[in-house]
């Protein structure tokens, strides 16, 4: 885990990481592993959000401490995470929203990949707005007074329509397209990473200035800033199958966990492992609390993480 993590919240702001080629030779396991540990490397998607980098620093810990793996992270879009699946580059996809598109493509069609279960979390995409907003203008959680709100919303970058915040670009979202379908007179503003995003939501807070925005759950900032979500058309299966035509809210997720194929069919513990591993939101906030806002770093969050769940964990082992 020492090898790997220090390197791993390049995506969120903290240290860079250097990705690593996959591999499935065996390797000396750590004091206290079997010598007879199969587990050699697995190769683990990294995608840009502190949640995720949470999923990775306890999965790696408890992979590299009980199972003798070790554990190689390779920083990676969402889209491209599932490339690297087929081409053998990435062995693991720890938290998949949704994408039922590459589920057809990887798993269906091609047969590369496969799915390895629920994660435990759920997920939730959407429009908020800071606390005060909500208390000040308790109309404004209806989406279809936000045109009303428009000019208080505007901004150098956003001209003459009101702003609306998002995240990281390659962030898989709808949000373009629901404010031309729902006619709302907003435009798309790029903060550029998680990490903006957490400190713009944070300040709007703090100064009382008006944010609308692209956020999500489970996210670690929820717990120190009740961001209040903005319910848009509901949401109904296929109502989002056609992008530029989107006109309703953001499907709920449960996440899942997507393994390659090869690698999962060879019997590596790891991946059944990982099949076992289910926490929740709790539980990831928690962690990446510690790594983004408490000074802990990956190894030490994720040790802490572990040492007070152990009979969570344990039923995970293979």
């Amino acid at each position: 885990m020492s090898r790997l993590l220090p390197r791993l919240i390049a995506a969120i702001g903290l240290v860079a990481l250097a990705g690593c080629a996959s591999g499935e030779a065996a390797i000396s396991p750590p004091p206290g592993v079997p010598k007879t540990s199969r587990c050699g490397t697995v190769t683990v998607a990294v995608n840009p959000w502190s949640g995720y980098a949470a999923n990775v620093a306890v999965v790696s810990y408890l992979l590299e401490s009980e199972l003798g793996c070790q554990v190689e992270a390779v920083e990676l879009s969402e889209t491209a995470s599932w490339a690297g699946l087929n081409d053998g580059s990435i062995d693991v996809i720890l938290e998949n929203w949704g994408h039922d598109d590459l589920k057809k493509k990887y798993i269906d069609r091609q047969k590369v990949a496969v799915e390895l279960g629920l994660t435990g979390n759920k997920g939730v995409l959407g429009w908020y707005v800071p606390p005060w907003m909500a208390k000040t203008y308790p109309d404004i959680t209806d989406w279809k007074n936000l045109n009303d709100y428009a000019d208080l919303f505007k901004t150098a970058k956003s001209g003459a329509k009101g702003q609306f915040l998002a995240g990281d670009p390659s962030f898989v979202s709808n949000d373009a397209a629901l404010i031309e379908n729902l006619k709302l007179n907003y435009t798309v503003v790029y903060a550029g990473s998680e990490d903006k995003l957490i400190a713009a939501f944070r300040k709007a807070q703090e100064d009382k200035t008006p944010l609308l925005g692209y956020f999500y759950e489970p996210q670690w900032l929820l717990s120190e800033v009740k961001l209040v979500h903005i319910p848009l058309p509901n949401y109904t299966p296929g109502c989002d199958a056609e992008a530029e035509k989107v006109a309703c809210d953001y499907q709920p997720y449960d996440l899942d966990k997507i393994g390659r194929k090869a690698w999962v069919d060879s019997g590596n513990p790891a991946a059944t492992f990982i099949k076992n591993w289910q926490w929740t939101n709790a539980d990831q906030n928690q962690v990446a609390r510690d790594m983004t806002q408490n000074g802990l770093s990956a190894d030490d969050a994720a040790k802490k993480w572990a040492d007070a769940h152990r009979t969570v964990w344990e039923k995970w082992l293979p």
